[in-house]
């Protein structure tokens, strides 16, 4: 599965894209685009691992002498990559400008930390240093046939963790239990780590971007829950779905209705040459004339690999043509006050329209 995510073939694309873009080199450290393409998960350090993909002639991973070890054991290996170590007592960023040469352009990764970027300004001066994202973007935006078993995979795994979830939303817990319970579950289920947990109970679940608090879980409650990780693949989980415990409010259900109808309106949306800012639209539409427009005030979507945010994004003013292979969640919300609803699902285009990859169920949830 490794070689298939990480194909060695890809360096060459990336070279032919740094080509096209008229840049000398690309200059890619600890992040989404250095595992795109070598597969290794590098730790940021104040010690520089960077990845050197020039235009023309050999690509090179610079790495500190203690990290030689981990840079080995990953996919980079068998890649036929050189890797060059460096010594506490040694330069990198010197020793990168010394093996680009004589160069005008170069662009670095878009996560490289300020105090690389600002070493590197010094160790190129008289280049132009641009951001590297738009030379990836074009690879990364679509999704290979591993890449999405991978995002299906990750799907699954959320969604068992959202099956769980009703049986810890129980009056006199607190978001912040509630929430340990579930980032144990999204281990649990196989992820590699935890990427987010949103606990929003009561009047929090009007606040989208809400995380957990001390707040003490009650009867009547509306509970948002939206809860994502990354799996050991390195792709990500994104899933909400919104419960209540016991009766929900009367105005609640009307609008849960409409939501439900919302999100549906916009997979459906969901095709390859359709602009990604009707999917936006399909949803907004049947919120906006049920009268909850102003309370919908977020995209409707963002895309998902190896970061839980990434292109494309799902949002009225993008006319970028869905293509398959590109993934990205659908997640209308409304938030009215004093409570609130999502529903989210991760969907990638296929040749003749989407498939969801979270297949927990959208209908509202009453736990006892």
């Amino acid at each position: 599965m490794t070689s298939e995510l990480y194909p060695a073939g890809r360096l060459g694309q990336v070279r032919d894209a740094v080509r096209s873009a008229g840049l000398d080199a690309v200059l890619l450290t600890p992040g989404p685009d250095l595992r795109y393409v070598t597969g290794y998960d590098a730790t940021q350090l104040e010690r520089l691992t960077c990845l050197v993909v020039p235009a023309q002639g050999g690509a090179a991973l610079f790495v500190p002498r203690l990290e030689l070890a981990a840079a080995q054991a990953s996919p980079v290996s068998g890649s036929g990559l050189e890797l060059i170590a460096w010594q506490e007592t040694e330069d990198p960023f010197g020793m990168v400008a010394r093996r680009l040469g004589q160069v005008t352009a170069v662009g670095l990764s878009d996560r490289m930390w300020a105090m690389s970027a600002l070493r590197f300004r010094d160790a190129l001066p008289g280049t132009r240093l641009e951001l590297a994202g738009p030379v990836l973007r074009p690879l990364r935006i679509t999704k290979t046939a591993a890449e999405v078993t991978a995002l299906r995979e990750a799907g699954a795994a959320i969604d068992r963790v959202h099956a769980q979830v009703p049986g810890w939303l129980r009056p006199g817990l607190s978001e912040r239990a509630v929430g340990v319970r579930v980032s144990e579950a999204i281990l649990a289920e196989g992820h590699a780590s935890v990427d987010f947990v949103i606990v929003a109970s009561g009047p929090n679940a009007a606040s989208p971007h809400h995380e957990v608090s001390d707040r003490v879980l009650a009867a009547g409650d509306v509970v948002v829950v939206d809860i994502g990780g990354t799996m050991p693949s390195g792709y990500c989980s994104d899933s909400t779905r919104t419960y209540a415990i016991g009766e929900p409010p009367a105005e609640f259900t009307g609008y849960y209705t409409v939501l439900q109808d919302a999100q549906q309106a916009a997979c459906d949306a969901v095709r390859p040459g359709a602009p990604a800012e009707s999917v936006d639209a399909a949803a907004r539409d049947p919120i906006t004339r049920a009268g909850y427009g102003d309370a919908f005030f977020h995209r409707t979507g963002h895309g998902i690999g190896l970061e839980s945010h990434e292109d494309p994004y799902i949002v009225a003013g993008n006319g970028e043509p869905l293509r398959p292979g590109m993934a990205f969640s659908v997640e209308p919300g409304i938030y009215p006050g004093p409570h609130g609803a999502r529903i989210e699902d991760i969907v990638v285009v296929t040749e003749d329209g989407y498939q969801r990859l979270n297949q927990a169920p959208r209908d509202l949830v009453v736990t006892g």
